[in-house]
């Protein structure tokens, strides 16, 4: 198997001269240096067999031209040019990328173009990687996608390759549902399916990866457990992953004899004036002009500081055919000019300004040399300039000034953290920063230096890539448990040559579908001439546990030779028998219950109570999503609250919140059934935690089947309800010429 890779860009770029030659050299981005490291490192473990491929596009189009890579690279990993057209390229990247999705994920919804051309544009690219991908996907083959522009990508793999380790990485933020859903609901839920064709979907915070999960519920409708989200017929991860660093790379390179004889150069080049570092790509998310603004705003109110800083700033061009690029350009270069105009003097300039990229070697130098680096972005995915800085402070001192906005801050909270859009919390750290001890300085910098050497970018991959292999193992795990057709012939076998069978169903979710009215389910016919030919073949007893009442029950299958267990255990009824109560009971609790249920019930539409004997359900499956879930967790820990002493438990189910009176379950009526009887055959089926205590009270030569890819104490799993309803008609064929006429 083989580690293939696949962002936007390959690790190369390449330019055309005027005379035809092409040149390729290789790329230094974050995402290039990380994935290098990782690399290098699993050349070592020999994970992968050191096979790895990088698809992307390689920066032009490549019809009918020719030219090698660099050595470097192509010893590295192989590469997979993925060839787009220039013009689809202009309207996929500059179009519906940084024109839609970047704003709108960085929470600049005013910049946000919704154009139908640039959308088609991105489902066709994507599209395309999909076809280039084709030529080299083999079975066994981990696929790692990265990143905003190729989010359609891992459906289009997934429909082709079902078994396929996919994984997705995004490296920006991931917005509120309130903004997410701002595009229209066919790209976000497109873009939604898409990413759900991967087995584990990657995020650098908590926050993003909770912003991600609350958009799957409220618009897709699907649920998470602990991250976990049941997708078709397998289950995805949804999880955190802090990008980290090359932290020996920066470390060492700050170290080198010729960077700090640049530092001492440099410190000299100003006469030894403290030096604030300000360095970022040209991007109106980083919040450079409000980082201006507090500058000058600490000139002015700290007087005594004139002359004896100077403010590093270095932007590094990007995106130049984006319009709000070259504006901001513009503002940046007048700005920059009217406080150096305001300020300076003959001897000091406050500013010094370059428009320029930064080799690492030249960026030691300034990560060295500064007292403060300011990396205050307005919304920002992790932001690694501030990793990097802490790593390049070989004498631990200096100070980090930290946007509470990056998503860096939530692993460097020791640092001055502060809100970017206010330029007097930024002047006042600045002044902070500069005043404090330097034993503190230390103190700080060498426990980020530990947290940041530890957690460095291949502990990120590593553990990326490690959670890819456990979730797969975990799908193969829960697929084996799956009844295929070989497991389903032996409990029809089993069946059939039985002498004393027992059935034991469960209703909801596993018979029938679940319905927003629960009262109202009743069994549509399919099902109903199945139980009829169940409960009708010699010495088989049919038992249907539900947690409806006992009326409601009768009313569902009358006539019928069947034994009904109603409020999960609370009523047992055998056949023709009357109604029994296995275990005395009271319900003196519903007075102070009701009117709890009721409260809730009306602060949020959609919601109703549903009352039965010894048991009440406050049921939520017509509410919206996301408060619904909020309203049944407040529900549930004021009902645990306020009852601790009374004799009752409070349960969720699949949206129901259900009060029952205590020494009531599933597992315990089974017993009662089974008391002095014995069976050769019998089979258990249930969808949920409450029938895991029917399958713990059953012997173990028992057949027990949960509903849903779950770990279960069952010993097998059907995928849906759909697939217990086959298994039962299978059950029934051999029977069906003995089934009486209706």
């Amino acid at each position: 198997m083989k580690l293939i890779i696949v962002s936007n860009r390959l690790p190369i770029s390449l330019s055309e001269a005027e005379d035809g030659t092409i040149t390729a050299k290789e790329s230094v981005g974050g995402l290039v240096t990380g994935i290098g490291a990782y690399l290098a490192s699993l050349d070592e473990s020999g994970m992968f067999d050191g096979d790895f491929t990088w698809a992307g596009w390689p920066g032009m189009s490549l019809e009918g031209k020719n030219f090698s890579f660099p050595e470097k690279v192509a010893n590295t990993f192989k590469l997979c040019p993925v060839d787009i057209p220039d013009n689809l390229m202009d309207s996929f990247y500059y179009g519906f990328c940084n024109k839609t999705i970047w704003p709108l994920f960085h929470y600049f919804t005013s910049y946000v173009e919704y154009n139908e051309e640039f959308w088609e544009s991105y489902v066709k690219v994507n599209q395309i990687f999909f076809e280039a991908l084709k030529k080299i996907i083999e079975p066994g083959d981990y696929i790692w996608v990265h990143d905003y522009h190729l989010m359609l990508l891992p459906r289009l793999i997934r429909e082709e390759y079902p078994d396929a380790a996919i994984g997705f990485f995004l490296h920006i933020p991931f917005p509120s549902y309130e903004i997410f859903r701002l595009l229209s609901n066919t790209w976000r839920s497109r873009i939604l399916k898409g990413l759900l064709g991967s087995d584990v979907i990657g995020f650098h915070t908590y926050d993003y990866t909770q912003h991600f999960l609350n958009s799957l519920s409220s618009i897709l409708g699907a649920e998470h457990h602990l991250g976990l989200v049941h997708v078709n017929e397998r289950i995805a991860k949804v999880d955190t992953f802090p990008m980290g660093i090359d932290y020996n790379k920066y470390h060492d390179a700050a170290a080198l004899p010729k960077t700090q004889n640049e530092v001492v150069e440099l410190k000299e080049s100003v006469s030894n004036r403290k030096i604030i570092l300000s360095i970022d790509r040209l991007d109106y998310s980083k919040g450079i002009l409000n980082r201006l603004q507090a500058f000058e705003e600490f000139l002015e109110d700290y007087p005594d500081w004139c002359e004896h800083v100077v403010l590093m700033l270095v932007v590094v061009p990007s995106r130049t055919g984006v319009d709000q690029y070259q504006q901001m350009k513009k503002g940046i270069d007048e700005l920059v000019g009217n406080i150096n105009g305001k300020f300076g003097t003959l001897t000091w300039t406050p500013i010094l300004y370059q428009y320029k990229f930064f080799s690492l070697d030249k960026l030691s130098v300034l990560y060295a040399a500064s007292d403060i680096c300011l990396v205050t972005p307005l919304r920002d995915g992790m932001n690694l300039i501030a990793k990097e800085y802490i790593a390049s402070r070989i004498d631990k001192k200096g100070m980090l000034i930290i946007s509470e906005t990056a998503g860096a801050t939530n692993e460097l909270g020791e640092v001055l953290v502060i809100n970017p859009n206010n330029t007097k919390e930024i002047s006042e750290a600045i002044h902070t920063a500069l005043k404090m001890d330097e034993a503190d300085q230390i103190r700080i910098n060498e426990s980020l230096q530990k947290r940041i050497k530890e957690f460095n970018v291949q502990h990120w991959a590593t553990d990326f890539v490690e959670s890819l292999s456990s979730i797969k193992k975990e799908q193969n795990k829960l697929r084996l448990k799956v009844i295929n057709p070989d497991t389903g012939e032996q409990i029809i076998n089993a069946f059939s040559n039985a002498s004393e069978r027992l059935l034991i169903l469960d209703y909801d979710g596993t018979i029938v579908p679940f319905s927003n009215n629960p009262e109202s389910s009743e069994p549509p016919a399919d099902v109903t001439d199945i139980i009829r030919t169940l409960s009708s073949i010699d010495r088989s007893k049919v038992v249907i546990i539900s947690g409806s009442d006992r009326f409601t029950m009768e009313k569902w299958f009358p006539g019928l030779p069947l034994t009904l267990v109603a409020e999960h255990g609370v009523w047992i009824k055998e056949d023709e028998d009357d109604w029994i109560m296995p275990n005395p009971l009271l319900n003196d609790w519903k007075p102070t219950i009701r009117p709890i249920l009721e409260r809730y019930t009306s602060r949020l539409p959609g919601t109703f109570i549903q009352e039965k004997e010894y048991s009440m359900a406050w049921h939520y499956r017509g509410a919206a999503n996301k408060l619904a879930r909020q309203r049944a967790r407040e529900l549930v820990d004021t009902l645990k609250h306020l009852t601790a002493n009374v004799d009752i438990q409070v349960l969720q189910g699949h949206r129901v919140v259900e009060v029952r009176s205590a020494g009531v379950n599933k597992g315990l009526a089974v017993l009662h059934l089974l008391s002095g009887k014995s069976y050769d055959f019998i089979l258990a089926i249930g969808d949920d935690d409450t029938d895991e205590d029917i399958f713990k009270v059953l012997p173990e030569s028992a057949n027990t089947i949960r509903v849903g890819l779950v770990n279960t104490l069952a010993k097998n799993n059907v995928l849906n309800q759909r697939g217990t309803l086959v298994l039962l008609k299978n059950i029934c064929m051999p029977f069906e010429a003995d089934k009486p006429s209706s």
